[in-house]
């Protein structure tokens, strides 16, 4: 069952979308995995994502010019050609707004952070694929990204992101933890979404409703 190995982000998406939308994501993620088992699954490896996130962080490295790439990976590609522009532009209102406010150099930290956080006993969640680099001479930055056009990503859904970020990330501060709604072009730490304390009671909960919606709507498969 996926839900109970899942990525952040997909989660996120799980606990805050509207009634009708957590029914199709939870309903597409029962097939998908019912074809897996089958061994009748079509599906080629790999992350939708994937590329274009590849991409965003070799840019932030200055390897390449991210607006060129995107649109040859959007050309004649249907499942690309709309959304990966938009990715690129909201990523890039972020990061060259970023660079404008921050005239102080960037360094890539090449080895990406990679967390899992267990959920007492719900499940784990997987932090994965970050973007992390430096920020003049002593900054960190992790950046996890959030991809999904629908919900985007609200102060209250990302100060638990933030809060499951900084229960499995070992070696950087809270402060240095970010969440970057990518298609918003708008990042979130605890220094603008400060936590509260009632981060743990509210993550847990939405996650074990999310658990026992994917186990109602399992019930109707064969």
């Amino acid at each position: 069952m996926s839900f109970h190995l899942i990525g952040l982000g997909k989660l996120l998406n799980a606990m805050y979308a509207s009634d009708a939308q957590r029914t199709t994501l939870l309903r597409t993620d029962i097939r998908s995995g019912i074809k897996k088992a089958s061994g009748s699954s079509t599906e080629k490896g790999g992350d939708f994502y994937g590329p274009f996130w590849a991409d965003a962080k070799r840019h932030v490295a200055g390897e390449l010019d991210l607006r060129t790439v995107t649109s040859q990976r959007a050309a004649g590609n249907k499942t690309r050609e709309r959304l990966y522009p938009l990715l690129c532009d909201g990523f890039l209102l972020w990061w060259e707004e970023k660079r404008r406010l921050r005239n102080v150099p960037f360094s890539v930290i090449n080895t990406s952070v990679k967390a899992r956080y267990d959920a007492l006993g719900l499940g784990t969640v997987k932090v994965e694929n970050t973007l992390s680099f430096t920020v003049g001479e002593d900054g960190h930055r992790i950046l996890y990204p959030y991809f999904c056009e629908d919900p985007a990503l609200s102060d209250e859904a990302a100060r638990l992101g933030l809060w499951a970020m900084s229960q499995c990330i070992k070696g950087y501060a809270l402060k240095d933890l970010r969440l970057l709604d990518v298609l918003e072009g708008r990042s979130f730490s605890v220094l603008d979404t400060p936590l509260i304390g009632n981060e743990e009671t509210f993550f847990l909960q939405k996650y074990a409703f999310v658990l026992e919606e994917w186990q109602k709507l399992r019930a109707e498969y064969p």
